[in-house]
């Protein structure tokens, strides 16, 4: 029986995705051996630092894609919005999956809703896109930084004098969380991580029969939106370092984009929109209107 083997980070979503890939592809192709190798990589080992300090892309993936160049592993799973926008010379997505919810949800320690938090509220999250919007919509809110897998941030919400903290729809799902959510927050109040939702698997690009074992697991409508909301991040140069958001949706085989730039202090805030059916062109176009409307003059600030 031919062994394939399945690079993973070991965190447990990660385990819960790599999981569902190797079951996915078992049923698929049951005279095959799926194998999970996990692997720690730089962005769980640092815990103390907010992403954005540490400035570096590719934190959750560089160890896993070094697997893959150089023959350790077959291919890779990943949350893709962990996943910078130019890949490793060599390396391919080779299936977008079905999007899972691709919002991001509150999970209030006493289910207040984030409108409904008293003055000076304190919210845990590291995530720069996540704050700026929300003290655009709210500034009178504070935060904490917030990092660690999911168990943890749970357990600091429950150990701390947080108010609430802020995850993404998609992981609190698969760990069977649904109980916890206080509320979706709603795309006016905060657009999604580019790609968020969405486990995706690279490989070598020299790999033809990797690619046809996943060709089955590529789910077209989320490969159009995702595609486009990380051309609209390639073009703005963005990474875990900006805030940036995005949300793509097929809807009648037509892509429509939503980006989002804002300060991060919140006070300025811009967004725009396109459709079309070419989700490059589509994501430039929202990359432009936004560049139009003074993201790179945010941006740089930022820088």
């Amino acid at each position: 029986m031919k062994n394939i083997r399945i690079g993973t980070r070991d965190s447990q979503l990660a385990m819960w995705q790599a999981e569902w890939v190797q079951s996915q592809l078992t049923e698929l192709y049951p005279h095959l051996n799926f194998e999970l190798v996990s692997m720690k990589t730089k962005g769980d080992k640092i815990l103390d630092v907010p992403l954005s300090k540490i400035g570096d892309k590719g934190l959750f993936t560089k160890e896993l894609e070094q697997g893959l160049l150089n023959g350790e592993l077959d291919m890779a799973v990943h949350s893709l919005k962990d996943m910078p926008t130019l890949l490793p010379p060599g390396l391919i997505i080779s299936a977008f999956c079905e999007r899972e919810e691709p919002r991001d949800v509150f999970l209030s320690r006493n289910g207040v809703p984030i409108e409904d938090l008293p003055e000076g509220a304190i919210i845990g999250t590291s995530s720069l896109r996540r704050k700026s919007q929300l003290k655009h919509y709210r500034p009178d809110l504070n935060f904490m930084d917030l990092r660690g897998n999911l168990q943890t941030r749970w357990r600091k919400l429950q150990e701390s004098d947080m108010a609430g903290i802020v995850l993404a729809a998609a992981g609190v799902k698969r760990l069977g969380w649904e109980e916890r959510i206080t509320q979706i927050l709603p795309e006016d109040m905060m657009l999604s991580a580019v790609g968020q939702g969405s486990i995706a698997v690279e490989i070598d690009e020299k790999r033809s029969d990797i690619a046809e074992l996943l060709s089955g697991l590529n789910h077209i409508a989320t490969e159009k939106a995702v595609k486009s909301e990380r051309a609209l991040m390639r073009k703005l140069e963005g990474g875990c370092q900006v805030p940036i958001g995005a949300l793509g949706q097929v809807v009648e085989g037509e892509i429509i984009l939503r980006g989002m730039v804002a300060s991060l202090d919140g006070t300025r805030l811009i967004k725009a929109e396109a459709k079309g059916t070419d989700p490059e062109s589509v994501g430039i176009e929202v990359a432009n209107r936004l560049i139009e409307l003074g993201a790179n003059s945010i941006l740089a600030e930022i820088r």
